[in-house]
């Protein structure tokens, strides 16, 4: 399986397929936030979404944001936003994403990345460590992990 990791641009028809793509996704969460946040384009400086893309088809998408769903404007980047499609699930998708991701935020000169997640044992997998737990917006608490690059 050919997984292509694409930087989504403002203004451009990826953009509009990932919204596309959003819309059908069946995390219902954080699906209305995750639509405002690309059709706003909340992204600036080295932020972005990312999609991978097999055959054309987006199949998962991941963003890299300076600010997540907490408040805690000391602790960036945050690898935010995983997702894969239901039936591409088991063929480490989310793990492409996430390794890509690194990549980039080690180019732009960081030392570390951050996953708020409620799931324990998930991103231990891939290289992250439990760090804390925090509290979210919405006053929920999820456990903060950290990998450095």
């Amino acid at each position: 399986m050919n997984i292509e990791i694409i930087k989504i641009e403002n203004n451009t028809p990826l953009k509009e397929k990932l919204l596309k793509f959003v819309e059908d996704f069946s995390w219902e969460e954080v699906k209305e936030h995750t639509l405002k946040i690309i059709r706003d384009w909340y992204f600036s400086d080295w932020e972005a979404p990312f999609i991978a893309v097999i055959d054309g088809k987006i199949i998962g998408m991941a963003t890299i944001m300076k600010e997540d769903y907490y408040p805690l404007p000391e602790i960036y980047p945050w690898v935010s936003t995983i997702f894969v499609s239901e039936e591409y699930r088991g063929n480490r998708v989310s793990e492409k994403l996430i390794a890509h991701l690194n990549g980039y935020a080690k180019s732009l000169g960081f030392d570390k990345t951050y996953i708020p997640s409620e799931h324990i044992g998930l991103y231990e997998k891939y290289g992250y460590r439990y760090l804390k737990d925090i509290v979210n917006f919405g006053n929920g608490t999820d456990r903060l992990y950290v990998k450095y690059l």
